[in-house]
């Protein structure tokens, strides 16, 4: 194995609240999650914007490949984390000394290869983020129902849509399958969110309960928002629900529903950038242990609101880093294609190869048995379906920034 895993009687690198006794026990008491704020934290890491491009991967899947896509991605991301909830605590699963509360941890704890503050009070975030995603998606829903009621018929066919050769028509294929990609897999935080659990039950219970739960509401609103949408439009789905064209009215509705998407993104990104935030804190603090603009705090009281702790270096670096991913979503605004890309390099090697390594050295289970073979398996379908997902959605980024 490789570096030590977070022992319960060691002190944490970070701790989200200040432990005098210094054994942890403090931060452990501090673990009021339930499975309700499990599903909040999930569904607001799941469904986001790729939600939205549903219907177009749809259109050019056709009305069998599109749904059984989503469906078989679901159960692949329910498998994984599935996977990734029995390396939180080692040895055992259940009641091991050595907790992981991080994905980076982990892969260094069974790996050896080359972390979280504050997520222990993002549950109301994450909660408002979760109501916001499923308001837009519920409105995107909606308004494809009411324009396929409009309309007095179910358009589309069980090839999809058609294109002017068998090449094109695969390189949509495969950049729908990226879109998809993006839709589901949230493995990144669920060592996170596992870690903010109450336990007893185990965590890895209440998780995978969770987990289960969360995935089937998502697949359900996914079904929904991709088969209606199809059907309302056929050959000519949007690649965006709401901004494509067809859903200009009624103009409050639609307005309103892009404000959802607004506030829900500010949780999910929120979610998902703080391992980043943690990790470039761990690092920094390594390197520079004794400097005042990272390790120092000012107290900050404005008018009519409570007083905040304010660090130097977390000010600077997570502007720096918002500023960046700002810059670079403004340099290829094509929602499709980009979705399909991010999806594609994220997929396999953080969802797939990664929890299913840490699970077989968790669980001891060598080279060659049955079990071994069945999970290396997986992962090589996965690999292959995330490369012809890249290739597809590469190739559509380039006519889409050069046509």
């Amino acid at each position: 194995m490789g570096h030590e895993g977070e022992e319960e009687q060691d002190t944490p690198l970070i701790r989200a609240s200040y432990d005098p006794s210094g054994d942890g026990s403090a931060e452990l008491s501090s673990r009021t999650g339930t499975v309700w704020t499990a599903m909040a934290h999930i569904i607001t890491g799941v469904i986001g914007a790729g939600v939205l491009s549903l219907a177009w991967s749809t259109a050019q899947l056709g009305w069998v490949a599109g749904p059984v896509g989503m469906i078989v991605f679901a159960a692949i991301t329910l498998l994984s984390t599935f996977l990734l909830c029995e390396c939180y605590r080692s040895p055992d699963p259940e009641c091991g000394s050595t907790r992981n509360p991080s994905f980076v941890q982990a892969v260094n704890f069974y790996l050896g290869e080359y972390p979280i503050p504050d997520f222990h009070n993002m549950a109301w975030l994450s909660i408002i983020a979760a109501i916001m995603s499923f308001t837009y998606s519920f409105i995107g829903l909606s308004l494809g129902l009411a324009k396929l009621i409009e309309n007095g018929e179910i358009k589309g066919s069980i090839g999809g849509v058609p294109a002017d050769n068998v090449a094109d028509k695969l390189w949509l294929a495969f950049q729908a399958l990226g879109d998809v990609a993006f839709a589901y897999p949230y493995s990144i935080i669920v060592l996170e969110i596992q870690d903010t659990l109450k336990s007893p039950p185990p965590e890895s219970q209440i998780m995978k309960n969770a987990s289960a739960a969360a995935i089937f509401v998502t697949t359900f609103f996914y079904l929904c928002c991709g088969c209606f949408g199809y059907a309302a439009f056929g050959d000519s789905t949007p690649g965006n629900l709401l901004t494509g064209f067809g859903f200009y009215e009624p103009y409050w509705l639609v307005d309103f529903a892009n404000a959802c998407v607004v506030l829900h993104l500010v949780g999910g990104y929120q979610v998902f950038s703080h391992p980043v935030f943690a990790f470039a804190e761990r690092w920094f603090n390594e390197k520079f242990p004794n400097s005042g603009f990272m390790i120092s705090f000012y107290s900050i009281k404005l008018p009519l609101l409570p007083a905040f702790q304010l660090n130097p270096f977390r000010l600077c670096f997570r502007t720096a880093f918002v500023v960046c991913t700002t810059a670079v979503a403004m340099i290829f605004p094509y929602f499709n294609q980009v979705l399909g890309l991010l999806g594609a390099l994220n997929f396999w090697p953080l969802a797939i190869y990664f929890p299913v390594e840490m699970y077989l050295v968790r669980s001891s289970i060598g080279a060659w048995t049955r079990k071994w073979l069945v999970l290396q398996a997986f992962s090589i379908f996965c690999l292959l379906v995330s490369v012809v997902a890249l290739i597809g959605s590469m190739q559509g980024l380039i006519i889409a920034k050069w046509s």
